[in-house]
């Protein structure tokens, strides 16, 4: 792939970003930017969520993993869509109800002001960390691959997607990343659908062929029966459930775009649809991943994991099926750091600095209060990828992925608490259990073996931490007056 077709590529599709960003973004204030003017067309949210929901990591890793677990992702999946049926028939409607515009606010009308500052700050930690994490595994794939034979530094790449980012969410917010979401889940699903047409043709298969072959080698195994395994059935259906009702519907980046339709009925629509099109892609990654299994051998590629498909796409598909890599990547990377951005900004704004209950100030000097907030989110996450490219360590942003998902625990506990008791708090101790909770989940993570022996435990530890938090807030709790 040439310099200059990766160029034309990239500067082609900023272009159109822009041209989005200039239409949706005309007249907008603050309103728009946090919750579209309520007005978002709910087809648009359901399919442009779709994108958000995965990222880059998803596009890389989800195929990447089919070698060592086969389809056992179906496990986690199965939880998810048990999960969005939850957030459409409990949270939205309280959502709706209460007519928010920052989630947390019902933290505070339900718990205290301490329970609302608490959700919120665990929202921004957990956020601030996963985005700028999965936006430096994603231009460091971009890096290694075509960028440094070009001579381009990193941090030139990584300012210079950022700038992009912040031109086009900066004035517009939701009402345009609506839009712009909705291209960029395309341009994914694109790449998605024609690599998966080449590696077909390549291996002279069938769709129904190509999985009976990838049967016969083991890669369409999906159930796990070993209890003591992390990957154990009940473990990933019950730990996709709680993954997707903390980190999708207690998450203001999500439920931000949900929030911007104008019914609730259309929201509820809205995720009944992101949820049937969010399987089906993810379906087809795990598919995508058995072809790479089943062509790497026959091209003598012996890459795994995250690098096969970077490896087979650079290594045997020609220059246009490299760019049109290229786009997915930069697809998938694209909703899910302009997102994280913008939901920070609305974050901080309503919900550490009030800025919705500022009577001391006009429109405009609220609108450029949240300018420099979005401004300084957008200098974090550059020093954060930066961080993470000196320390230039997979296992420490690993690591970083895992404490954020660790972060949830707090939000999780706090509004079941609020759900599923009358009982009111005593809301100065809050900020305490909320720190309790991850950092005793920490320990029992790190101690495994002495505490559990043979069993482990995976992803269930978010549920594990919801648990320990909503029993602390138990602890603190009295009867309502």
């Amino acid at each position: 792939m040439s310099a200059v077709s990766l160029f034309s590529l990239i500067s082609a599709y900023f272009a159109l970003l822009l041209i989005v960003a200039w239409r949706t973004s005309r007249n907008a204030n603050n309103d728009s930017f946090f919750i579209g003017n309520k007005s978002s067309n709910w087809l648009l949210v359901a399919f442009g969520m779709v994108g958000t929901t995965m990222s880059g990591v998803t596009f890389i890793s989800v195929p990447g993993a089919v070698g060592r677990d086969g389809f056992g992702y179906l496990q986690v999946i199965i939880g998810y869509v048990l999960g969005y049926i939850a957030v459409i028939a409990i949270l939205l409607p309280l959502y709706y109800r209460l007519k928010l515009t920052s989630i947390y606010t019902y933290l505070e009308q339900r718990l205290g002001p301490r329970s609302y500052q608490s959700g919120a700050a665990f929202f921004i930690l957990s956020r601030t960390m996963s985005a700028s994490a999965r936006l430096y595994l994603v231009v460091n794939i971009l890096q290694i691959t075509i960028l440094d034979s070009m001579g381009v530094p990193f941090w030139l790449t990584t300012v210079v997607i950022l700038g992009m980012i912040l031109l086009y969410t900066y004035e517009g917010g939701v009402k345009t990343i609506v839009w712009t979401d909705m291209l960029q889940t395309a341009g994914m699903v694109l790449g998605l659908l024609i690599c998966a047409g080449w590696l077909l043709h390549a291996l002279d298969l069938g769709p129904l062929d190509s999985l009976a072959r990838m049967h016969e080698q083991g890669l369409t195994r999906v159930v796990t029966t070993s209890i003591d395994s992390p990957a154990n059935f009940w473990k990933q259906v019950g730990a996709g459930f709680f993954i997707v009702l903390a980190m999708t519907g207690m998450d203001q980046e999500t439920m931000q775009k949900n929030i911007s339709v104008k019914t609730l009925r259309d929201s509820q629509k809205n995720m009944a649809l992101m949820t049937i099109v969010l399987t089906a892609v993810l379906v087809l990654f795990m598919y995508l991943g058995g072809l790479l299994y089943l062509y790497a051998p026959s091209a003598g590629i012996t890459a795994s994991g995250d690098k096969i498909f970077p490896a087979v796409v650079m290594g045997q598909m020609p220059a246009a099926l490299q760019l049109i890599f290229f786009i997915g990547l930069i697809s998938a990377l694209f909703p899910s750091a302009d997102g994280a951005m913008t939901a920070l900004t609305s974050s901080f704004s309503i919900d550490i600095l009030g800025v919705q209950r500022r009577t001391d100030m006009t429109e405009a000097a609220k609108v450029r209060l949240r300018h420099r907030v979005h401004l300084a989110f957008c200098g974090i996450f550059l020093l954060l990828v930066l961080v993470f490219k000196w320390v230039d360590n997979a296992s420490m942003v690993g690591l970083v992925l895992k404490l954020t998902g660790y972060t949830y625990g707090p939000l999780l506990g706090l509004f079941a608490f609020g759900i599923l008791t009358r009982r009111a708090l005593r809301d100065r101790w809050v900020p305490a259990v909320a720190l309790a909770g991850p950092l005793l989940c920490y320990v029992i993570d790190l101690n495994q073996d002495v505490l559990f022996g043979s069993y482990r435990i995976g992803l269930e530890l978010l549920i594990l931490n919801g648990l320990l938090v909503f029993t602390g807030l138990m602890l603190i709790s009295k009867k309502h007056a």
